[in-house]
């Protein structure tokens, strides 16, 4: 429980200093290119989880399409 405490209390600590430094013009720079980068990379995460969720159709769609090709077992 003590530790909980202690994670909170940096959490607050963190989010008043942050505050206050973006009361600043090179705190407000600061943030505005973190802001963009957190973006930027955002962003190159969601494309290449969209390229390798198209890749991994295409390949069950390759698969799907060689079981309907195959023949049908005969019955014996």
């Amino acid at each position: 429980m003590k530790n909980v405490i202690w994670l909170v209390i940096g959490v607050a600590a963190g989010f008043v200093v942050a505050h206050e430094v973006n009361k600043t013009q090179q705190g407000k720079q600061f943030f505005t290119e973190l802001d963009t980068k957190a973006r930027e990379f955002g962003e190159a995460i969601s494309e290449g989880y969209r390229q390798r969720e198209a890749e991994l159709h295409a390949a069950l769609g390759d698969v799907a399409d060689a079981v309907g090709d195959a023949p049908a077992p005969s019955a014996s």
